[in-house]
C-alpha cells in the first residue's frame, strides 16, 4: 500500500517556527506520520536526505518546503 503524500495543508496541521528537525533542531519544513502512528519532522536537508525511506514508511506527508524559497517583506534590509 502506497502512502498518501500531499502538499495540502490542513489549518491545523500547519508547520510553525516552534517545529523543529528531528535530526538536527532546525526548523522543520516536513511532518511525516508514520503508518506505525509516530510522527517526524524534518528540515529541508534532512527530508531530501531521508526522502525515499521516509515515503515507504509514511501515511502521510505534509510538505512546505516551498516556504523556503520566499522572504518576508518585513525581512531587514540585509536578510531580502
Amino acid at each position: 500500500m502506497r502512502p498518501t503524500v500531499t502538499t495540502a495543508i490542513a489549518p491545523d496541521a500547519a508547520l510553525t517556527a516552534a517545529d523543529r528537525c528531528d535530526r538536527c533542531g532546525a526548523q522543520a519544513y516536513l511532518r511525516v506520520e508514520l503508518q506505525s502512528g509516530g510522527e517526524l519532522l524534518f528540515c529541508a536537508h534532512h527530508a531530501r536526505e531521508h526522502g525515499d525511506a521516509l515515503k515507504e514508511q509514511a501515511a502521510s506527508i505534509v510538505d512546505e518546503t516551498h516556504k523556503l524559497g520566499t522572504t518576508p517583506v518585513s525581512a531587514p534590509e540585509g536578510e531580502r
